[in-house]
């Protein structure tokens, strides 16, 4: 089967609030254009789109129908879709050209946060019977998460701080005097809503080094999941991510851009993929600095590629989640392809 690189990525600017519609036509057609300037690339040169939004988060119906105005009625395309973060469609892209049936794929996810009441919405995927009908927000549940993780010492406000300097630009001095959100989270510790999208193009090993000078090689990836059953699980932990890291195995990364939307999840995150001091852990900022719903974990893998290219690292990790608390996680590991 052929191996599969990364070959470009863009995202647009990730921002409080939009004027655009929500199906990220306007956000999508900037970025796409800059991929193909990246690679070289056409619309008729791609073998397979994949995309990742929420109909529930959209307001619509086939929202991502609707995205498909961003590519145009012609020529024809074929295309498909994941109801979370597109990091899921990479996965998909990854599959197709494993197997053969293309040498390119364009994987793109967008997410307008700001159209609805974002908490609510994510209590939609909490279980339907039990807890969804409590209406629990998003916050509140990673509150009680980080609670779990204080009263067990395995972390302290002032870790939780630290994560937000680091990943903000910001001094530790005066963020633990902020007043609480949802205690024992602050404001800093939580991912800002955020409209935006983001957009990857995979090609096959042996395509891809016609189309960038330093593509960034799949060399490992796999997903995982934890039950959705909040009390059945070991919160302070996240299986599914240490089961897919050990899967693919996560030794030797120069650099890990860790898909955490609140502070002490990056600490999870960090003791599941065993990552020492040495490791540089979300130079982007990662989720706290921007999280579009459905295209962050997609950034992530982006951001890791970019030191790729940019020749500031060999070999570095991508992580992406989806769903509560880190319910569902997918790994990656990227290599430079000299």
């Amino acid at each position: 089967m052929s191996d599969v690189a990364v070959v470009g990525f863009a995202q647009a600017p990730n921002v409080r609030r939009t004027e655009g519609t929500t199906n990220g036509v306007e956000m999508l057609v900037p970025i796409f254009a800059e991929v193909f300037k990246q690679t070289g690339l056409s619309k008729k040169e791609i073998g397979f789109w994949c995309s990742g939004s929420s109909d529930y988060l959209a307001g619509r119906a086939f929202s991502f129908i609707s995205a498909v105005d961003a590519i145009g009625a012609f020529p024809p395309i074929h295309e498909s879709h994941v109801e979370m973060d597109a990091a899921w469609a990479l996965y998909e892209g990854w599959l197709k050209i494993r197997m053969g049936e293309v040498d390119t794929a364009l994987v793109y996810g967008f997410g307008k946060s700001s159209a609805g009441q974002l908490r609510r919405v994510l209590a939609l995927q909490l279980d339907p019977y039990t807890v969804a009908p409590l209406w629990p927000d998003s916050i509140s549940i990673a509150a009680l998460q980080a609670r779990l993780g204080l009263d067990a010492g395995l972390w302290s406000e002032k870790d939780l701080a630290e994560v937000a300097a680091r990943n903000r630009g910001e001094d530790v001095a005066g963020l633990l005097d902020a007043p609480y959100l949802a205690d024992p989270l602050r404001a800093h510790d939580v991912a800002p809503i955020t409209d935006g999208a983001a957009v990857i193009v995979l090609a096959s090993a042996e395509r891809a080094r016609d189309l960038v000078e330093r593509p960034a090689l799949i060399s490992g990836i796999e997903h995982r999941v934890d039950t959705p059953v909040l009390g059945a699980r070991d919160l302070t932990r996240a299986p599914s991510a240490e089961a897919a890291a050990q899967a693919i195995g996560v030794d030797g990364v120069e650099v890990a851009e860790l898909h955490a939307p609140f502070t002490h999840q990056e600490l999870i995150l960090r003791s599941a993929f065993t990552l020492g001091e040495q490791v540089r852990v979300n130079p982007s900022g990662g989720a706290l600095a921007g999280n579009p719903m459905f295209a962050a974990g997609l950034a992530r893998i982006g951001e890791a590629a970019k030191e790729i290219f940019a020749g500031r690292a060999n070999r570095v990790l991508a992580h992406a989640t989806s769903g509560p608390v880190l319910q569902q996680n997918l790994v990656a590991v990227m290599e430079g392809l000299d």
